[in-house]
Order: C-alpha cells, then structure tokens, then sequence
C-alpha cells in the first residue's frame, strides 16, 4: 500500500546527509511538507533541490541543535506557520569517539550527551504540544543497538542511544491514550559517514544504502500506525519491532 502524507507536516533533524537525508526525500514524496533541520547549508540545499524536482516542498532550517533557544524557537515558528506537526523525525546525532571509557576526553563526552540527548529532550519537548494538535502525530526517535550490546569503547554513543531510547519509552507511555503514537528505529549497519568514522577499514559496499534503510523508516510515520513504545531494528533486510521490558 503507498503511504499517502499529503496535507502533513514533518521535522527531520540531521537531514543533510545519510540516513535524515534519505528520510526527508521519502516523506516529501509521500506528500508531506519537510521541515529539513541540519548544520549543512549545502547539504540542505542539494535536499531541497531534489524535493522540489520531484515535485515536493521543504522549508530549510539550518539550525545547530546544540542551540538549544534556536531549538525552542523552531517550535514557535511552526506553530505559527503551520499550527500544528504531524511527524517528528529525530535523527541526528554524532558518534564522539571509539576509545577506553577513561580516555574520552571531558569535552567530547559533553558534545556526544548535549547533541544526542539534551538536544533531542528539548526538540521534544519543543514540538510536543504540536504534535499532539495533529490528528494522528507520528514521533521516530533514531537509536542504535549498542544502547543494548553496551560494546567496548563505544561508551559515550551507547549511553546517549539508551538515554533517548528511555525518554521515548517514558513519552510513549505518557501519550499512549492520545492519537500521538512515539517509536524509535534502530537502522543497523548502514552506509553512512558515521559509520565509516567508527569502523574505518569496512568494505562500504557489503553495507545497506541509507536510501534503502530510509524507507523501511518512513512508514513509522504513517498515519495508520498503531503501535508506540516500540523499538524498530533493521534485521534480515526488514524492520522488526519488540518491546523492552517495563
């Protein structure tokens, strides 16, 4: 069945590059107007170029969500523009380092926390009243399954993924009586630049193209869906979904 997103709103964060990018293309054509929110000015201009040749519309917003007011005043602007947000999708985030735990530097555990955490408790907390004016709001939260695994070195990712994997879990249950439905995807190994940073000496190709990953995502937004609190990961070239323990 083709997702129809005509008439919706949606906010991608992260949505020059990689996995957002992918994202924000697929939900524009479906039909919903794209909010595109990155760092990149370039990247966000080769996105809007590419969303309106196939007939799509997207507003830019280059925004470093470590300004958090900058982040709170997203939520205003929307509000004014729009009224409302049917989809949130909060994608980005930085890795930090692949190192011991008690050799990450100070300031590089604070960049991992602020960028993957704070900023995305202050997205939601920017843009929650305005998806729940939506008839059927749609929040994705972007996880990885080393918030689980807790792997060697990779402490200051894992414990940001397992942080933000909490508050969806703590928001879902929270609007679960509401049309607002909240779930996190875990994208697996995909061909990205973050990727490449973590495990350099991979062969890129044996990986997933972020566009393939991208629309296995984008159904989450879908307002037909029914489940929340659930954590979609990326397994045999489908999305499965399960539940952590309460």
């Amino acid at each position: 069945m083709t997702l129809d997103l005509t008439g919706r709103v949606a906010v991608v964060t992260g949505a020059s590059r990689g996995i957002g990018y992918f994202i924000a293309r697929e939900l524009a054509a479906a039909g919903a107007h794209v909010i595109a929110v990155a760092r990149t000015v370039g990247g966000l201009e080769e996105l809007d170029d590419q969303i309106k040749a196939a007939g799509g519309q997207a507003t830019l917003v280059p925004l470093d969500l470590a300004d958090m007011a900058g982040i709170d005043r997203l939520g205003g602007a929307i509000h004014e523009r729009w009224g409302k947000l049917d989809i949130l999708v909060a994608n980005a985030g930085v890795l930090g380092v692949i190192s011991p735990i008690g050799h990450v530097e100070a300031k590089t555990f604070e960049k991992v926390m602020t960028i993957n955490v704070t900023s995305t408790w202050r997205l939601i907390r920017s843009v929650d009243p305005l998806l729940r004016l939506s008839d059927a709001g749609r929040a994705i939260i972007l996880s990885s399954n080393v918030a689980h695994s807790a792997r060697a070195f990779w402490a200051p990712y894992a414990a940001s993924k397992a942080a933000v994997e909490t508050m969806m879990r703590s928001w879902a249950h929270e609007t679960q009586s509401l049309p607002l439905r909240v779930n996190a995807a875990d994208p697996g190994a995909t061909r990205t630049a973050m990727r490449a940073q973590a495990i350099p000496g991979e062969d890129r190709e044996t990986l997933p193209h972020p566009q393939d990953i991208a629309r296995h995502i984008v159904p989450l937004a879908s307002p037909e869906l029914k489940e929340t609190g659930l954590i979609f990961q990326a397994k045999h070239n489908r999305f499965v979904a399960y539940r952590q323990p309460e």
